[in-house]
Parts: structure tokens; C-alpha cells; sequence
């Protein structure tokens, strides 16, 4: 177990020279395998290989114990779709045309995945890659932004932004569950269907010669909080005395891992497990009323601060990564991208804002991450009234304002990773140049449609 080996106080330390954007072409026959893992709303400290002490998850410890262990990963965005964005391009989600959830009703829905650009599952295909996706989809509800038409041969999973019961899988009433452009009605727990999903998909490509690359993305344990009730009582009975919506989240988790366990089970009984690169990661942190903990760190979904964007991440590529290593270099969702098309050897030729974090996978020598990162959220209601709120890092230092409509924060993450203490008085001249920088990135963003062409949302329901 690693959960004693994490530090409260993460310093920046760097590992992993970066190769770029220009991947060299792989060997023939070296080709790995990807299958990247994206969970929804996993806490930083709910994982026990992450100091979690009140949950119990030996799948994904496994994963992490024969792999790399990320101290210093962060998703793309604080909520779900901006997040999913980044994976698919590349780039900071604002850039991309997804500011914000994308949702079933026009008037309520943030984002409109731009068509301009490959998406991930269009490389992997351009490097002859079969591609699929099982689980949640969350960047579109309709052509030209569902999975089959952006990349991916195979869909098994939903389209919407989340769904309403695990049993019962819909949204506002609606089915959006499909098998390709199929609607189909399917029984059971959402996440055993998504794990059988998967399983049955590895052992179909295990009989094909060509590599492939599956995108499973849980909706566990986004809310709302309904592990099968067996599990329920596994928990209450190991702890009678947790809070009753921390058990449940417990639950669903340690369901979860049980699922991922089954997949990476699958996997292992394939001829090819040894050359397969594996990614587990979430797309935010954990949600606080749900019963969620971010560790050591404020906040949680929603939120810029580290609870809200940092999350539990760990990689292995058995034939190249040594099993219980563990970085603390700070890598976002979007290095996702070209880290996999360096892995298939497929070059990017086109404007990304990742990098390539496959050196670290391979243990090549340390070198420093020098870049600015930005986070951008953008919502509705009350609260937002449809503006952005972001978030900065450079360095030590973290510039954030938590709403539209409060003032910026200033935070050293290297002396104060729990952000309690606001520099933002006593260093003026960090502060303005952070400000500054992040004003032009906010230009930058504004540039880009977010909203469908109205011909695409009249039909959208309101």
C-alpha cells in the first residue's frame, strides 16, 4: 500500500524529459495497446493508494503499485464535459468550443465541441488502430458530435451529460443510451454493464492483429449515489460509525474498483497485456456534499481550487514502466493526447497545447516543465449568470478566482498546497504578471464559438 508515502506538502519536483509535439514514428510490432480509464468525480482521497483510509480499492492499487503513480495531475476543468474536451483534443477546452457542461436543454448547456480539428480517436485510427468508447460520451447529443462520427468505430455507453438512476439509465426522461447510433434499453447497474462492456471488447480484439485503443469512461461515482445495495452493507458492517453519504460513496467506489478490477483482469488473460498502456485518471475532483474527500486539499468539484481540479492518476506500460515509481511532475488531461500518439506513432501536426509525458512512463532522465496552465469553467444559474471563472499556475504560484464575481486569489502551492493563506496583497508584482498572462489567455478563448449553429440547436430541446 503507497498511502503513507504521499506527502501533505507536494513540492514541484520535475521528472520526464517532454518530447513535443513531432512523435517518432514506432517500430513495427511496438505499438502498444491504450486503454485510458476516466472516472467521474473521483476525490483525490478516495483511492487508498492515494492516503484514502476509510475505503478500500486493491484493483486500481494494483494498477498504480505496477506503474507510475501521478502526485501532481490535474483534470483539465472542474466539471465534467470541459475536461472530456481536453482529452478528445489536445487542447484547453475553451479552445475547442467547450467552455462548460454540455446538457440536454439549449438554455442550460455551455459548450459545442468544435468539428475543426481531429479528436483523439481520429489519430488513433489515422496510426490503424481499432477505437471504441464504453460509458459516457458527454460532448455531444446529436451529429456531427456523437462518437461514431468523431472517431470511434465502436460506442457502448450514453451520450448525455450524466444519468438520473444507474438502474434505470436515462435523462429527463430520455434514452440516451446507445450501441453505435443504436438506441437500445439494457438492464442492470450502470457500471457492471460498462465493465462487461469492456471486457467483452478486449477479448474480441485479443483474436485481431491489429492494436487498439478503448476510451472507458465510468460515470461512477458521480451522483446520484446508488452502489448495489450488497455493497452497502459491506461497508456499514466494516464501519458502522461513517457518516450515512460517506458510505454510500464509499460504496459506489469500492464497487467501482471491483469493476476495474474485472477489466484489468481481462486484460491480463490477453496475449498482448505486457504491451498495453493503461491510464487511469478523473475528470475533477470529488463532490463535497456527496460525502467525496479531495485529501489534503480545499475544495472539491466546481471549484479551482486543488480539490476541484486535482486528481488521483496512475499509468502502466508493463514493458517499459517500473513497477511502484511515483512523480510529482504536474501534467494536465490534455498531455493525454499526444502522450498516446507518440505511443502509436502518429505525428501531430496540427496546433495542440499538451505535451508528451510518455518519457515519464519510460523513466527517461528528469527535466523541468516550464508553462503556464490555465483553467477555464464557464455555467449558468444564479451563481454564474453564464460567465467564466478561472484558474492559473505558474510555478510555485496559483492565481484563482473561484466565481465570476470575486476577487483574485493568489496562492504559493509549494509552501501552502491547502490554499489558506492569499499572497495576492503581499506579492503584487507575481500577481499582475500572472493577471496579465491570464487576461491574454482569456482573449485567446473568446475567440471561439461555443454555441451550435442555430440551424443545429433549433431542434434542441429548451
Amino acid at each position: 500500500m503507497r498511502k503513507n508515502t504521499l506527502p501533505i506538502v507536494m513540492t514541484l519536483a520535475v521528472v520526464g524529459a517532454l518530447s513535443g509535439h513531432f512523435p517518432v514514428e514506432a517500430a513495427e510490432g511496438s505499438r502498444p495497446n491504450i486503454l485510458c480509464i476516466m472516472v467521474d468525480d473521483l476525490g483525490y482521497g478516495d483511492l487508498s493508494c492515494y492516503g484514502g483510509e476509510d475505503v478500500r480499492t486493491p484493483h486500481i492499487d494494483r494498477l498504480a503499485e505496477k506503474g507510475l503513480l501521478f502526485t501532481d495531475f490535474h483534470a483539465n476543468c472542474c466539471v465534467c464535459s470541459p475536461t472530456r474536451a481536453s482529452l478528445m483534443s489536445g487542447r484547453y477546452p475553451e479552445l475547442v468550443g467547450v467552455p462548460g457542461v454540455i446538457r440536454t436543454h439549449a438554455n442550460n448547456s455551455w459548450g459545442y465541441l468544435s468539428p475543426d480539428f481531429p479528436t483523439l480517436a481520429d489519430k488513433m485510427k489515422e496510426a490503424g488502430y481499432a477505437t471504441a468508447l464504453v460509458g459516457k460520451w458527454h460532448l455531444g447529443l446529436e451529429s456531427p458530435n456523437t462518437p461514431n462520427k468523431r472517431g470511434f468505430d465502436y460506442f457502448h455507453g450514453f451520450l448525455c451529460d450524466m444519468i438520473d438512476d444507474y438502474w434505470k439509465k436515462t435523462r429527463h426522461g430520455i434514452n440516451y443510451m446507445r450501441r453505435n447510433e443504436q438506441e437500445i434499453d439494457v438492464s442492470g447497474h450502470a457500471t457492471d454493464l460498462f465493465t462487461q462492456w469492456a471486457v467483452d471488447y478486449i477479448k474480441t480484439q485479443a483474436r485481431e492483429k491489429r492494436p487498439w485503443f478503448l476510451y472507458l469512461a465510468y460515470n461512477a461515482p458521480h451522483t446520484p449515489t446508488q452502489p448495489p445495495p450488497e455493497w452497502v452493507e459491506r461497508v456499514k458492517q466494516r464501519q458502522p460509525d461513517m457518516a450515512p453519504n460517506r458510505v454510500g460513496l464509499v460504496a459506489l467506489v469500492e464497487h467501482l474498483d471491483f469493476g476495474v478490477g474485472k477489466v484489468l483482469d481481462a486484460l491480463e488473460a490477453s496475449p498482448d497485456a505486457e504491451n498495453t498502456l493503461v491510464v487511469f485518471t478523473s475528470d475533477n475532483g470529488g463532490l463535497l456534499r456527496q460525502g467525496a474527500s479531495n485529501g489534503a486539499f480545499r475544495g472539491g468539484k466546481q471549484d479551482m481550487y486543488e480539490g476541484g481540479i486535482r486528481v488521483p492518476t496512475c499509468m502502466r506500460w508493463p514493458l517499459h514502466t517500473k513497477p511502484g515509481s511515483q512523480t510529482a511532475y504536474r501534467a494536465l488531461t490534455m498531455d493525454l493526447y499526444p502522450t498516446f500518439c507518440e505511443a502509436a506513432g502518429v505525428p501531430v501536426r496540427h496546433e495542440i497545447d499538451g505535451r508528451s509525458i510518455l518519457s515519464l512512463l519510460r523513466g527517461e532522465p528528469e527535466q523541468p516543465s516550464r508553462r503556464d496552465l490555465f483553467y477555464v469553467r464557464r455555467e449558468g444559474g444564479n451563481t454564474y449568470q453564464g460567465q467564466d471563472y478561472y484558474a492559473m499556475q505558474r510555478g510555485p504560484w496559483k492565481l484563482l478566482y473561484n466565481a465570476p464575481f470575486q476577487p483574485l486569489e493568489l496562492y504559493n502551492l509549494e509552501h501552502d498546497p491547502g490554499e489558506e493563506r492569499n499572497l495576492a496583497e503581499q506579492q503584487q508584482k507575481i500577481f499582475g504578471e500572472m493577471a496579465s498572462a491570464l487576461r491574454a489567455h482569456i482573449q485567446k478563448g473568446g475567440r471561439v464559438p461555443w454555441q451550435p449553429p442555430l440551424e443545429a440547436s433549433a431542434g434542441r430541446a429548451r
